[in-house]
């Protein structure tokens, strides 16, 4: 688990620096400021949430509480895809429907950071 989440993690961070920089310097002269908003509200949680990924595939390693934090990473990884994803294509297509998908995520990321503070209430001091 520790492995993947990482992993992920990493390329969750990558791939939110990439689109930050591709939505500042490709994106900027063909999306509206309101459609360019989204972008960056989509690169901003996703470099948020590949942090805390990180977190939790670190926090896996020294932490016994796995099935709650392999939760956490699975509502985060859902998060990313479905907010960020949402809202990247929304951004792209300007279809405005794509937005229904987001609270998905937004409650995915809030699923995430429960699990991780339940984790590390249960099981942060045992060791």
């Amino acid at each position: 688990m520790l492995r993947w989440f990482v992993v992920l993690a990493a390329v969750a961070g990558f791939l939110g620096v990439a689109g930050g920089a591709f939505g500042a310097h490709a994106l900027k002269a063909h999306l509206s400021p309101e459609r360019m908003e989204i972008w960056h509200t989509a690169v901003l949680y996703q470099l948020i949430h590949a942090v805390a990924l990180l977190a939790v595939g670190l926090a896996s390693g020294v932490l016994p509480g796995r099935a709650l934090l392999a939760g956490a990473g699975i509502a985060f990884i859902a998060g990313i895809v479905l907010f960020s994803g949402s809202l990247y294509a929304l951004a792209l297509s300007g279809v405005r429907i794509l937005g229904a998908i987001t609270p998905l995520g937004g409650l995915a990321f809030l699923v995430g950071w429960l699990l991780l503070a339940l984790a590390a209430w249960r099981y942060g001091g045992t060791r």
